[in-house]
């Protein structure tokens, strides 16, 4: 206490000043409940996936940032020039005196220049078609699986139909259907939506199964039930209860559709009836290079294989420990 007739000192009416940003609750919640996870610990537990998951990050950012990485755009013949032709990689051209990472083609392009526009053009088409694979799946599973009678019956009498045939099949056949009936001046324009149409109606039939048999199970329980007596609209039901609880396996499917959406579309663009060759993908180039591969130019195949190869691997890969980290009973 202040000796008599001594002035109390004022008090600061300043709130004080935060020394840091504040960091909302729910957020340092959900990600310490990550990190504390058995997903993330299985996934730091194993070499193999994380170097997987890192050349999946990798070559989608070198993708996404092609304009920005690419030394040349590789499409555009303003950039080229015919005299670099067949440069070798890592070596001097013997007329412009240009040096190429992993050399050009027979047009002068730069090949990891094409490779990266070609990768991005793989991804679109491989993410688009398995997301409209999921989708389309997905809703018919849930559909045949809660209605069941004359509508599970048909559609899963459609998907063992189409089980019959290999997806490459179905996909060639869209893309004649495709070009019997689109005028030959619009082919090109939409030829990567017919690709993501023709690869997404082949893969729906896994997702329409696995999701099938899921709610068979699921549409028996109590919470269903439940969502039943106090009158939940049926879409409600599939939506909101159903739905979360059958995404685990979907995710594998997923995952692993995704590897085999780009040899997909991989395989479609070397035979020629995929994207056009003004936007070619991994698969056009393969099939470019596999011309001189006997002529001792061996690089312009290879390249692009190997980045096929890494990319097909790596997401197959994650998709095995992803369906190994969501099953307990699969972990080892």
């Amino acid at each position: 206490m202040s000796a008599p007739g001594t002035p109390e000192p004022a008090m600061s009416t300043e709130s004080p000043t935060p020394t840091s940003a504040a960091v909302s609750p729910a957020t340092s919640g959900a990600l310490a409940r990550l990190l504390d996870s058995d997903i993330f610990h299985s996934f730091i537990r194993s070499p193999i996936t994380v170097l997987s998951a890192l050349v999946v990050l990798a070559i989608l950012v070198a993708a996404l940032l092609a304009p920005v990485i690419a030394p040349q755009n590789p499409f555009d013949p303003a950039t080229l020039n015919l005299m670099d032709g067949f440069t070798r990689p890592m070596q001097a051209n013997a007329f412009t005196g240009n040096v190429y990472w992993l050399g050009t083609d027979a047009q002068g392009r730069d090949l990891f220049s094409a490779i990266l526009y070609g990768s991005r053009v793989s991804l679109l088409v491989g993410f688009a078609a398995v997301a409209f694979a999921a989708v389309l799946g997905i809703t018919l599973g849930l559909v045949a699986g809660y209605r069941g009678g004359w509508v599970d019956s048909l559609i899963m009498r459609i998907a063992d139909v189409q089980l019959s045939f290999p997806a490459i099949l179905v996909a060639l056949l869209i893309f004649g259907v495709f070009k019997g009936v689109v005028p030959p001046a619009l082919h090109d324009k939409a030829a990567i939506y017919v690709l993501i149409l023709a690869i997404g109606l082949s893969d729906w039939v896994q997702y329409a199964r696995t999701v099938r048999s899921s709610t068979l199970a699921e549409r028996n329980k109590e919470y269903v039930q439940a969502a039943r007596v106090i009158g939940v609209p049926a879409p409600t039901i599939l939506l909101r209860h159903i739905l979360p609880n059958v995404m685990g396996p979907v995710l594998v499917i997923a995952t692993i559709g995704l590897a085999l959406a780009i040899i997909l579309e991989s395989t479609l663009s070397f035979l020629g009836v995929g994207v056009p060759p003004t936007q070619p993908s991994l698969g056009t180039l393969i099939r470019v290079g596999q011309d001189y591969l006997f002529s001792g130019e061996w690089w312009i195949v290879f390249f692009p294989g190997l980045t096929l190869l890494l990319l097909a691997l790596s997401v197959n890969l994650l998709g095995d420990w992803l369906r190994d980290a969501l099953n307990p009973r699969l972990r080892r």
